[in-house]
């Protein structure tokens, strides 16, 4: 498959998660707005309730006081008239209402009938009857204009003291503050919301008159307010505050189902970027696959022709067999067969590291010795280049307990990449130096060499990579040798460092701990 046919159907499928998590994301604080529209409108109507009922608690509470108060203050006289002719009896009943200056506020008379039928014509009776049930209901009639214009005096008392007595009195004397609580709880519970709250009792410009004795700052950012006494002057009107300490968990029992959905989109998401990011790495890998297959047949090709070469040359009998002619044929066999194992050999040590089968055989070893000893093998080949190497050995504790035959073939390695990778038709220069770092021992190795690109040091220890030079072919291997090195530092407990600057050359720093006897 086609990498752009891959982007392709990546990107459409990155698009359509992305989108279900907007949606349901978008959804979610859809239902988040809308629980909250409803929970204020819940919560400023039974604050808007609970104020109203303190107001008429308060205007009840005046108007008994005040009506008590009238009606101590009102006069009742009641007079009795006897007529001589019928024998019919008149009640009166007269009530007067003076304000407290003893000037005149308001009266009504109730006036009442009664006869003696035994002294009465039985024709006179039915006649007097229908006059006196006439007469009563225009008293009873008289009588209720009468009670309604009292009543209202009264109240327009009671009103006038409310408006100029009441108001005057301080916030904490006016708001009996456990039953404002009591109102609130009530008033919220019946709008369907039972949870805690704080409750706080404000004046107009800010000062605090009460507090709930269990008040704490938490979710003071959802909080609620509401006049007291809002009709009053604004100066004597007061402010309930409240505030729901566990809102958030509110607001989102509402969502709770809807989080596994999200969840698993996400889950999805990462779980579809991280298989595209394989399929891209497995045909990154494959790529390098092919490309390492060409190298190695290039470089197993050669040793092969060399010695099929040399194997012909032996069995012409055209060719003269001259001691030194059968010499250096030897010498090519031997050298070509050699160059073939060490190939083959680079391919199984990685093999093996992949199934982690590989076993060492440690042992102590002076480590200053050992760079020593693989240096002087590679002087000729540097020599060669008009370059050389040089030591700088400043580490006292140089003991370590390693695999000799690994551990050399991954400091051959370092050496080898140096030769290989000089500036063409230049002198090479190695520097080795070691030295001790605390309870480490380091070493580096440092050329003058071509050196690499910042965004290729990162990845010269993966397996398969070589650093592009124009030429698949210009130098010999297959991308192994790195690899192989970091592989072996790693399982000696070690650490390997790359360093490099394009045209400079390349310096790796290994670190390793100081000798440790194996247990096993």
């Amino acid at each position: 498959m086609k990498k752009s046919t891959i982007w392709t159907i990546a990107i459409i499928m990155g698009l359509s998660f992305l989108g279900l998590l907007y949606m349901q994301i978008s959804y979610i604080e859809e239902i988040a707005k809308m629980k909250k529209e409803q929970f204020d409108e819940s919560v400023n109507r039974s604050l808007y309730q609970a104020s109203r009922k303190l107001e008429m608690n308060e205007t009840l509470r005046y108007l008994e006081k005040d009506v008590n108060d009238v009606e101590r203050r009102a006069f009742t006289q009641d007079s009795i008239i006897v007529n001589g002719l019928d024998g019919s009896v008149q009640h009166a009943h007269q009530f007067s209402v003076s304000a407290e200056d003893g000037t005149f506020y308001s009266a009504f008379e109730l006036k009442t009938f009664a006869t003696k039928p035994a002294n009465t014509p039985k024709a006179m009776m039915m006649r007097t009857d229908k006059d006196q049930l006439s007469e009563a209901t225009k008293s009873l009639q008289e009588a209720v204009r009468t009670r309604y214009v009292y009543q209202k005096a009264l109240l327009d008392e009671v009103v006038y003291n409310i408006l100029y007595t009441a108001s005057e009195k301080p916030l904490k004397e006016r708001v009996n503050f456990k039953l404002l609580d009591q109102e609130i709880s009530v008033e919220l519970q019946s709008n369907g919301i039972d949870m805690p709250y704080h409750l706080m009792v404000l004046t107009s410009d800010g000062r605090e008159v009460y507090r709930c004795p269990d008040y704490s700052t938490k979710g003071e950012q959802w909080s609620y307010s509401q006049t007291l006494f809002r009709n009053d002057p604004s100066t004597k009107t007061g402010v309930v505050r409240i505030h729901f300490p566990d809102m958030d968990s509110y607001i989102y029992s509402s969502i709770r189902f809807m989080i596994p959905a999200v969840i698993f989109t996400v889950v999805l998401l990462i779980t579809f970027v991280f298989t595209i990011v394989v399929i891209f790495r497995q045909k990154r890998y494959t790529e390098i696959k092919n490309d390492f297959i060409n190298n190695m047949t290039h470089e197993l090709k050669t040793p092969i022709s060399s010695i099929s070469l040399a194997a012909q040359m032996l069995g012409d009998e055209a060719v003269t067999k001259s001691p030194s002619m059968m010499k250096h044929l030897s010498t090519v066999i031997g050298d070509e067969s050699r160059r073939l194992r060490f190939l083959v050999e680079k391919v199984l040590q990685m093999s093996m590291f992949d199934r982690k089968s590989t076993s060492f055989k440690k042992k102590e070893l002076d480590l200053n010795e050992l760079l020593e000893q693989t240096s002087a093998t590679f002087n000729l080949r540097v020599e060669h280049t008009g370059g050389k190497i040089t030591t700088e050995i400043e580490a006292i504790d140089s003991a370590i307990f390693v695999d000799e035959v690994h551990f050399t073939n991954a400091i051959t390695n370092l050496l080898d990449n140096a030769v290989k990778y000089r500036k063409p038709d230049q002198p090479v220069n190695i520097h080795i130096r070691t030295w001790n770092d605390g309870e480490n021992l380091c070493f580096s190795i440092k050329d003058d060499g071509q050196g690499i690109k910042k965004e290729n040091v990162k990845k010269v220890f993966d397996k398969f990579y070589r650093v592009h030079t124009g030429n698949v072919h210009d130098v010999k291997g297959f991308g192994l040798g790195l690899a192989y090195v970091k592989e072996i530092i790693n399982l000696h407990e070690g650490e390997i460092k790359c360093e490099s600057e394009l045209g400079k050359g390349t310096k790796f720093t290994i670190t390793l701990p100081i000798l440790k006897e194996d247990t096993e």
